[in-house]
Formats: C-alpha cells, structure tokens, sequence
C-alpha cells in the first residue's frame, strides 16, 4: 500500500502542471471531466486501470525495464522513483513529449527518442517491457508488437494498458469521430477479444482485464 500511496501523491500533485498531465491521471477538474466524459471514469475507476497496467512491475524490481511510450513521464516516474536500482530506457517518438518527460528525469532513466516499430536494441534487451496508453496511437501495430516481443528477454515480463473499442458505445463515438481525424488515435483498433488472442499467439501466459474501454494486460514470455 506504501507504494501505491506514494505513486497516487505525486499524481495529485503534477497532473496540475497541464491539461494533458491533468486527463492522463484525472487529477483535475477538466481533466475528471474528460475522463467522466470521453471513458466513463471516476478517479476511482482511473487509478484502478493505471494500478492494473503497472501490476505487472514487481516492488523492488532492478532489472532492465524498456518504456514506450514514456510521454510526459506523468505516470511513470513516480513508479520509478520507487525503483532506485533497476535500469530504466524511456523511448518515445515525439521529441516535445520527450523533452517534457525528461524535466522529471532520475538518474537511473535513460531517454531515447526512437520508433517502436524500428526498435534499436538486441534482441533479448530487457527483463520487463511497459507500454502505457500507446497501441491505440501506434501506425504499425503489427510491427510494434513483433519488436516488444523480439527485445523482451525469455521469461520476461510485458505490461501496460490502451484503448480497445467494442466496450463503450460513448467512447467509441468519440474515438472515432474527434480523436482519430485529429490524429490522437490510429486504427486499426484491437477488441477485447482480438488483444488475447493476439496476445495469447506470442506469450506463454496472459492476464488481461478491461475498466470501461481500457484493456490492462500483464503477459509472460517462453522461457
């Protein structure tokens, strides 16, 4: 409970530097208002989806663990705050949410800007691969899964939450009609149903839990 308690904290206390920060932990008022509006969510029902998606990041874990995307670093660094002797590569595509990921920056975290499609690392890189929030952004999807599989050592572990469409008619309008032709969102979009079978093709073990249209997914791979 420590941990959570210290993560929540500091969710309350930077989700107010900026809109985007403020919906991502629906620690504002406009932001509660997006979440309530766009996916259905309560603060309680937030935290909840964000607890499930980094459930699969053991306390004092000291592995080398890949994040992508980090945006804003909002909803991570405070996790890695907690883990002072893991090894932490943050990757993201867009150079200004890299730039405001890295203001929160720990010394045990290195930034890359990069393409989660065209990943650069060896094969078998990382113990623990987290992805928050950015299937439903990535062009590729395919190749995003091939290269998180391909970098993730046997027996590790890949985690992480995104939109999945089919569980809530309202947000699926809005999905479909402000943030796709905005550009915020790229189908195809995965279902339920699709992301374990998917996910069930690739790893050895699968957990994978939805709160309203956000599926939380924990996987294990071969050995």
């Amino acid at each position: 409970m420590e941990r959570k308690e210290a993560i929540r904290g500091a969710y309350r206390m930077t989700g107010g530097n900026n809109f985007y920060d403020g919906m991502i932990t629906c620690s504002t008022l406009s932001g509660k208002a997006v979440c309530r509006l766009v996916w259905a969510m309560n603060k309680a029902e937030c935290d909840d989806y964000l607890e499930k998606a980094l459930s699969g990041i053991p306390e004092h874990f000291s592995g080398r663990l890949l994040e992508v995307p980090v945006g804003t670093g909002v909803l991570t660094m405070p996790v890695y705050r907690t883990l002072p002797d893991a090894g932490i590569t943050c990757l993201d595509y867009s150079p200004d949410m890299m730039a405001r990921a890295k203001r929160r920056a720990l010394k045990n975290v290195t930034f890359v800007q990069g393409d989660v499609g065209k990943l650069t690392f060896a094969d078998g890189s990382f113990d623990l691969v987290l992805s928050l929030n950015g299937f439903h952004a990535f062009p590729d999807k395919k190749a995003a899964y091939r290269e998180i599989f391909r970098v993730l050592k046997p027996g590790g572990t890949f985690c992480g939450c995104f939109y999945i469409k089919g569980e809530n008619r309202r947000t699926d309008w809005f999905i479909d009609k402000i943030y796709t032709p905005k550009g915020f969102f790229t189908p195809p979009f995965e279902t339920a149903d699709s992301l374990r079978q998917r996910l069930e093709e690739l790893y050895a073990e699968v957990t994978l839990e939805t709160v309203e249209s956000m599926a939380c997914f924990r996987c294990k791979k071969g050995a």
